[in-house]
């Protein structure tokens, strides 16, 4: 039996008015909601991390240890959450990270959240493991920022960078922390699949989940479309999540760092964790800067959290590099906990693939209110009146982080 035959078999309608959002405050609210509106593979492939989950739990512990010694008897009538990243302005310092096999969580995927980033004014990261090419994101939206797994093909990684300068996105991020992919043990058990596959859970999620199927089985089946469109070699014939994890280049080097700087016209960001060091010899390398990550949790476990890292990566920097940081941001306040320590801007991952599960486009958009308001409400609690002065002033604002 097939998916679409079993959702005639067990009679299941049309997916219903997600509407419900709108009375969502925070994004443990859309986490909430997200658990309740897909199979649990699907949300737990969302919210896993690798092996005991370490590095997952301590990424939020670390946010939630700052606190806050604020100044009072400050004018904040009026403030500018505004800040600019590699020449853009953007209406927060807030990001959204790349996250594969998007539309696995809701039919419109990618083209939704960059359709959202767009609305919200603020960046958007394509993932190389994407469900959508980067043309079609562009054409739907705008371009937007690109991530790059260096592959063992270096054909195919050639040709990823080529399409991102052919789209127009002006950041490239090269992922350096998968070396090999992280033993994600909730995907194992679960027995997760893309596309998936018809078994006796498949069948009890159709019941147990209606809207969901329905909504993703009106819909073409999912594909590793963006790395998929530079497969000139057929690497990825078998379009499994175990052949993109084998084709990751274990031999990455700083020599192969920079022939990718010497395809790349545009602002290039190298997304892991550094240490100070490395981070200088990124620079030295012809990088622009640093997207600090331990991927959300999701690669090597025990890991230390990247807010951690930001001081003294920025320090090592100096002020004109590019520092971001994701990876445990759950809120406005988290958001300003990473500017005052030095950031330009905090990105997010799984609250907006919850948003998406939720309400969709619409439900991205909501997130980023959610997050933009906490956000300015920190900001005047603080007495600080924009986002250049957080980061002026953060060393005698912050504790902790």
């Amino acid at each position: 039996m097939r998916l679409r035959e079993a959702i005639d078999f067990v009679g299941i309608g049309r997916a219903g008015d997600r509407g419900a959002f709108r009375r969502i405050l925070t994004v443990d609210d859309l986490r909430s909601a997200a658990r309740r509106a897909l199979p649990r593979s699907v949300f737990d492939y969302v919210e896993g991390g690798s092996d005991r989950e370490l590095a997952l739990t301590g990424n939020e512990a670390a946010f939630r240890g700052a606190r806050w010694l604020p100044r009072q008897v400050q004018d904040v009538a009026s403030i500018d959450t505004g800040t600019t990243i590699a020449g853009d302005r953007w209406a927060l310092p807030l990001g959204l990270a790349p996250t594969g096999y998007t539309r696995m969580i809701d039919p419109a995927g990618e083209v939704a959240v960059a359709r959202a980033a767009r609305t919200s004014r603020i960046p958007y990261v394509l993932s190389t493991v994407g469900s959508t090419t980067i043309e079609d994101v562009t054409a739907a939206a705008v371009a937007p920022w690109s991530q790059l797994y260096a592959m063992k093909d270096r054909d195919l990684t050639d040709d990823l960078v080529r399409r991102a300068v052919e789209a127009g996105s002006p950041v490239l991020e090269i992922a350096v922390d998968t070396a090999v992919s992280g033993n994600r043990l909730r995907d194992r058990r679960n027995g997760l699949t893309i596309p998936p596959k018809m078994t006796l859970s498949t069948l009890t999620d159709i019941g147990m989940k209606p809207r969901y199927w329905t909504r993703m089985l009106r819909h073409e089946a999912m594909d590793f479309a963006q790395v998929r469109a530079s497969d000139r070699n057929g690497v990825f014939a078998g379009g499994s999540i175990a052949d993109i994890g084998a084709q990751f280049d274990p031999s990455l080097s700083w020599d192969d760092v920079a022939r990718i700087r010497s395809l790349w016209p545009r602002t290039l960001l190298l997304k892991g964790a550094f240490s100070p060091d490395e981070a200088r010899r990124a620079r030295d390398a012809g990088v622009d800067g640093v997207h600090l990550s331990n991927h959300g949790g999701r690669q090597l476990d025990q890991h230390v959290a990247p807010i951690s890292l930001v001081a003294p990566v920025r320090a090592a920097l100096g002020r004109d590099a590019i520092v971001i940081v994701d990876s445990g941001v759950r809120s406005g306040g988290d958001v300003a906990v990473a500017i005052a320590s030095g950031a330009d801007a905090a990105f997010v991952g799984r609250p907006y693939l919850w948003a998406l599960a939720v309400g969709g486009e619409a439900g991205v958009e909501h997130l980023a209110d959610i997050l933009g308001a906490e956000y300015r409400r920190t900001l005047a609690l603080l007495g600080a009146t924009s986002t250049a002065e957080l980061r002026a002033r953060g060393p005698e604002l912050l504790r902790g982080a």
